[in-house]
């Protein structure tokens, strides 16, 4: 088994099945992990978004969002190398995810008004039609999706990676990246594709892995595996939709 979430490998669930602690994984169990994680992320992305709509907060928008971003990029590194931790460290990668996407997305809203309902919608709307298509077998997580996911997101990743070096050069990222135009928005439909993607190749993960027996706290790491990718989702929709509003 692979997946293209790279919090989800072979290497990952084989060490889960050294435990031997009698209990194991399965699908539902990840089901209600994975709907613990979303209501600690959404308290905490409700909290701050009400502290960036009160003037009194603006001072401390950007600790939050900072602490928030590096937070989760730390958490999110720990439970990769270490699955048996996020029994703790997932709840908090979801409190700083929160913190994170609350400000963001009030920065969104902003400028854009409505745009925060239209990409969670959106969210949830991509997530159940890919869940639906992969139980019907409409969308199976064969070794070419898995190969070619993997290659789009490496490519996409090293492409962020040379324009982030760039940056401190003086040389801007190109116009498409944020650009509201046709070469924008493909763009952006791309990522947004992708992302869709992985969350075929991540249910098919957590479903063998279940089957397989692997150690109970992996429920843990399956919910949140799938917010990593969730949460990727969400980003790159509320950019996709901006980009359009923009043309307006």
């Amino acid at each position: 088994m692979e997946s293209s979430n790279p919090t989800l490998n072979n290497k990952v669930f084989t060490e889960a099945r050294v435990y031997g602690s009698g209990q194991t994984m399965t699908v539902q169990g990840t089901v209600n992990k994975t709907l613990i994680l979303f209501a600690v992320l959404g308290i905490t992305a409700m909290w701050t978004w009400s502290k960036a709509f009160d003037p009194a907060s603006a001072g401390i928008l950007g600790v939050l969002f900072f602490g928030g971003m590096i937070g989760g990029l730390i958490l999110a590194i720990a439970s990769s190398f270490k699955p048996s931790w996020t029994p703790v460290s997932a709840p908090l990668y979801a409190a700083c995810q929160g913190l994170f996407l609350g400000v963001l997305s009030a920065y969104f809203e902003t400028r854009y008004p409505g745009i925060v309902m239209q990409a969670v919608g959106l969210t949830f709307a991509v997530m159940f039609a890919m869940l639906m298509g992969y139980k019907a077998g409409w969308l199976q997580a064969t070794p070419g999706l898995r190969k070619g996911l993997m290659i789009g997101m490496g490519g996409l990743m090293l492409f962020y990676v040379v324009v982030w070096i760039a940056s401190f050069f003086g040389i801007h990222p190109p116009a498409f990246i944020n650009g509201g135009g046709p070469l924008g928005i493909a763009f952006s439909l791309v990522v947004v594709g992708l992302a869709s993607l992985a969350l075929v190749l991540d249910f098919d993960f957590i479903e063998n892995a279940a089957r397989q027996g692997v150690e109970k706290y992996m429920e843990w790491y399956g919910g949140f595996s799938l917010m990593v990718t969730l949460v990727w989702l969400y980003v790159e929709l509320l950019r996709l939709l901006s980009k359009m509003n923009s043309r307006n």
